[in-house]
């Protein structure tokens, strides 16, 4: 490592001690394209995005290794060169975005239902404690001592547990044919077929249901692709490229802000029956992933969602009155709790993004 990276390494070190020996809070932040989401931030900022650059990768071993602060656009750049790809198809939710910030943060795209979700293609990371450690975790799934694989348990932490130093992923070939087919049906209907559907051996990498119009992308083989419309029927429509990459980013209409509502996320089984509320929504992920804008109260909903084995997410333009995350369970405040002071006993980093 070069003597600026370890420079870099040293100031990230003493500004960590400093705030835990002043009781104070550090703010991590690398292109701040995720920094509305959780709960509102507090603290000095502990700036990554000098903390940049592609360490190693290995198109053959579909493997790469980069530093914290490396924007994402230069990663998926890269990857692409290769006719690779992340193949969780995270968003950026801006231009600025930071594979840091992707693990932190733990979104994933529309390509989710089907190839994962971002932990799991996290291999291996690096990162320093609220203590000021340097610690390594992963490669081979490498646990610490308590079981936990350490470095997936960073996907999705909002930075709660350490500052994300090297992070090394799983990378994909591209498919090397793409296609978009659309249908008329009801929300009802629309669940149903891609229940049908997700059990069979069909090239299906993403769906959207939203105002009677239900989506499907196609990935794969010409050959396969072929089969899977003669198959399945509908309208095809090959240049959807610009539509998947709105639905990510969220920059589809339906994503404009409702004037006094927030966007909530919904987490359900698949199988799970429509909501029966009034609301505007949008279903993702084969009917696992629905967006909503409702007047109906979010405790509410919550009982609801919580009923049918789900979730819900403040996701953005968030109601202070009410929780950004679903409180968790004793158990699982417990393990959260242990976790943190384990890893961050004068809770430094992020204090109250996730939980307070």
């Amino acid at each position: 490592m070069s003597d600026t990276y370890n420079e870099l390494l040293q100031q990230f070190r003493l500004q960590i001690l400093t705030a835990g020996e002043a009781g104070s809070s550090l703010r991590i932040q690398g292109g701040a394209s995720k920094s509305w989401y959780g709960n509102p931030e507090a603290g000095d900022i502990l700036d990554t995005h000098p903390y940049r650059g592609v360490i190693s990768y290995e198109p053959t071993e579909l493997y790469i290794t980069a530093r914290a602060g490396t924007p994402l656009c230069e990663i998926e750049d890269l990857l692409a060169q290769h006719g690779q790809m992340l193949a969780f198809e995270p968003p950026h939710f801006g231009a600025n975005a930071t594979i840091g910030g992707m693990v932190a943060a733990g979104l994933s795209g529309p390509r989710r239902a089907t190839h994962g979700a971002l932990r799991d293609f996290v291999l291996g990371v690096s990162m320093m404690n609220g203590k000021g450690e340097f610690l390594r975790f992963g490669g081979q799934v490498m646990k610490n001592v308590a079981g936990y694989d350490v470095s997936r348990l960073m996907a999705g932490s909002l930075g709660s547990l350490g500052l994300l130093l090297d992070i090394t992923l799983k990378v994909m070939p591209r498919p090397a044919c793409e296609t978009s087919l659309t249908f008329a049906m009801s929300e009802q209907d629309a669940l149903h077929v891609l229940n049908l559907w997700a059990g069979q051996a069909l090239p299906i990498s993403a769906s959207s249901y939203h105002a009677g119009r239900l989506l499907v992308r196609l990935s794969g083989s010409e050959s396969a692709l072929r089969l899977a419309k003669q198959k399945l029927g509908g309208l095809e429509l090959p240049q959807m490229e610009l539509f998947w990459q709105s639905l990510r980013e969220h920059q589809h209409h339906f994503f404009i802000p409702e004037d006094g509502l927030a966007l909530l996320r919904v987490s359900l089984p698949s199988t799970a029956p429509a909501l029966k509320i009034k609301a505007k929504s949008l279903i993702e992920w084969g009917g696992a992933q629905r967006w909503l804008w409702t007047h109906e109260p979010i405790p509410t909903l919550r009982e609801q969602v919580q009923a049918m084995g789900g979730h819900l997410t403040q996701f953005r333009y968030a109601d202070p009155t009410q929780a950004i995350f679903t409180p968790l369970s004793a158990p699982l405040l417990n393990i959260h709790q242990q976790l943190k002071k384990s890893f961050d006993p004068a809770s430094v980093f992020n204090r109250g993004q996730l939980f307070s």
